[in-house]
């Protein structure tokens, strides 16, 4: 049993001048649960190269990457039960001001910032230093 009146053939709920909408699935489902932000093949490409570079070297031995609502982030760590020593993080709604891409250490300091990701982790390449005795 319902308040509702019972629907005679030929007739629908819509009364007061409303006409049913029809909603596309997707559409909808997008704009209550939007896809999370992720890196690209070519993005993981080249931080995977750095990754395993410092790997090599002893330096970091694992990492994380987590895809949130409005920020992806790639983090490397020299123990995995330990901080991030470093966070590589892509936030799109900084790619029109600051650049989408920044590399922060585990201070939370932004190391480097920018638009072009093989700019951005130049930051982890060593430079030479001379050493006098």
């Amino acid at each position: 049993m319902t308040d509702q009146p019972d629907l005679r053939r030929g007739s629908n709920r819509a009364t007061d001048g409303d006409t049913p909408v029809v909603v596309d699935i997707r559409d909808y489902k997008q704009s209550k649960d939007p896809l999370p932000v992720t890196f690209h093949r070519r993005e993981l490409d080249a931080i995977l190269w750095i990754y395993g570079r410092m790997v090599g070297e002893g330096e970091w031995r694992d990492y994380a990457i987590d895809h949130m609502k409005d920020l992806a982030v790639f983090s490397v760590f020299k123990r995995s039960g330990e901080m991030p020593l470093f966070r590589i993080e892509k936030n799109p709604k900084l790619a029109a001001k600051q650049g989408a891409y920044s590399v922060v250490n585990t201070h939370g300091q932004i190391l480097k910032r920018g638009h072009d990701l093989q700019q951005v982790l130049k930051v982890f390449n060593k430079s030479l230093k001379l050493v006098e005795k």
